[in-house]
């Protein structure tokens, strides 16, 4: 296989930030004070083709195996598909990809990174085609914790979500948030949320518009054992915190209708 040229380098005022064309897959962001807060594992694979392991990937048009459970690629192919740079200036970047190139049907989709004091990501999928357009989107983002199993996330009780470790059934969150196992859970709330980590002795914040969805993901020790592109013991200081809109909250767009996923994220203290 063939390895992927450096990633892109986002130097603004604030902060600094990296990215592949490939997939416009963000794989670092650290505000200028703050210690890294996107998480990449020491073991992916930097191929052409291949999906990185960390960062911010982006899953469309569909995610996981879709809603029908068996497409392929798994979260879809714009994560494994160069982008096009639109533009480029301080502390940001703009991409774009056609369904074309991702070998969908009819849409565009624009994706525009802002890193500075706060980190914003911004989706927009158009509708380009004479029919209804249906898509799932997230922005997976993999956060860095010092130790998964003493963070808290706020910001879910009272959501419903669906538990992919529990046959996809259905539960409600009570309280705050603490793993304790493997974890895949997708929330049905467009609060923002809140990692508390007492260990970095920081709080990552989430806010999301255009979001009806919030993923929550950690392999814990047995998967990640069984996972070649990551460490044994490297789910320890990930945490999976993503935006977007699946599964039953999937996009229907008309033709020449369009919309906007955003991400926010910022480093809080303690």
């Amino acid at each position: 296989m063939t390895t992927l040229p450096p990633p892109r380098q986002i130097t603004g005022t604030a902060a600094t930030a990296s990215v592949y064309d490939q997939g416009a897959h963000l794989v670092a962001w650290t505000p200028d004070g703050a210690g890294p807060v996107l998480w990449c594992s020491e073991h992916t694979l930097l191929e052409e083709g291949v999906a990185i392991r960390g960062g911010v990937p982006i899953c469309l048009p569909w995610f996981g195996p879709g809603r029908s459970g068996d497409r392929k690629p798994s979260h879809g192919p714009a994560r494994i598909t160069p982008w096009r740079l639109v533009e480029e200036g301080p502390g940001t970047v703009t991409y774009a990809v056609t369904g074309a190139e991702l070998g969908v049907a009819d849409l565009e989709a624009t994706y525009v990174v802002e890193a500075g004091e706060r980190l914003t990501l911004s989706l927009t999928v158009a509708n380009t085609g004479a029919d209804e357009l249906t898509y799932e989107e997230a922005l997976h983002a993999y956060l860095t914790v010092g130790d998964v199993r003493q963070v808290t996330v706020e910001g879910l009780d009272r959501a419903s979500y669906v538990d992919k470790t529990d046959q996809g059934r259905t539960h409600r969150q009570e309280g705050p948030l603490r793993l304790t196992r493997e974890t895949d859970r997708v929330y049905r709330s467009a609060c923002a949320v809140t990692v508390v980590d007492p260990v970095l002795g920081r709080r990552l914040r989430v806010a999301k518009t255009g979001s009806a969805s919030t993923i929550v993901w950690n392999p814990w020790a047995d998967k990640a054992a069984q996972m070649s592109d990551l460490g044994d013991d490297e789910w320890t200081g990930m945490l999976c915190v993503e935006g977007g809109n699946v599964m039953a909250d999937e996009i229907t767009l008309a033709p020449g209708d369009r919309h906007t996923l955003r991400y926010e994220l910022e480093v809080l203290p303690l």
